[in-house]
């Protein structure tokens, strides 16, 4: 009958560990689960956009070149002011505790995706190039779309990840 089926068919699924291997999946997606979600991650990302990359913008055009004409004639130096003072100031807050303000301000932080601890300095430089890379190339900022887990190009080629930090 169906119900003997049924029986015999868990009776099978346990006898050839099938059953543990629902549970380890389980276990991995509880595991996965403590990662950000893409909203609040985005949210941070425009957080530090107005908090630490519009005031570097603000400090380079108009204190340090002299004006939005210079600052046109020499876009090269610009920009490569803007770049230093911003790597520095993001690498500086992601090694010291794993936060920008704007992932402060969304209780998530930036760690080691094996280890779930501190990133390392490799780590971080990595994550932020490629994340330049990523932003500058747009259609690499789909990659969390395509991809089980919802990491971005940045977090599979640092080995890096952002938790809910509560």
């Amino acid at each position: 009958t169906r119900k003997q089926r049924k029986l015999m068919a868990k009776w099978r699924d346990v006898k050839q560990n099938r059953i543990k291997q629902e549970k380890n999946s389980i276990m991995n997606e509880s595991q996965n689960s403590d990662s950000a979600s893409l909203p609040s991650r985005l949210k941070a990302f425009l957080t530090d956009t107005f908090l630490i990359t519009t005031p570097i913008l603000y400090i380079v055009i108009y204190l340090i070149m002299g004006s939005g004409a210079e600052f046109a004639e020499n876009r090269a130096l610009g920009w490569t002011i803007i770049f230093a003072f911003h790597s520095t100031i993001i690498l500086i807050f992601w090694l010291k505790n794993g936060q920008t303000p704007g992932l402060k301000a969304y209780d998530i932080k930036l760690v080691d995706n094996t280890t779930k601890q501190r990133v390392s300095v490799m780590q971080v430089l990595i994550r932020y190039i490629t994340t330049l890379f990523a932003v500058i190339s747009i259609f690499l900022l789909f990659v969390p779309f395509f991809n089980k887990n919802k990491k971005t190009f940045q977090d599979i080629l640092s080995n890096t990840v952002i938790i809910n930090d509560k």
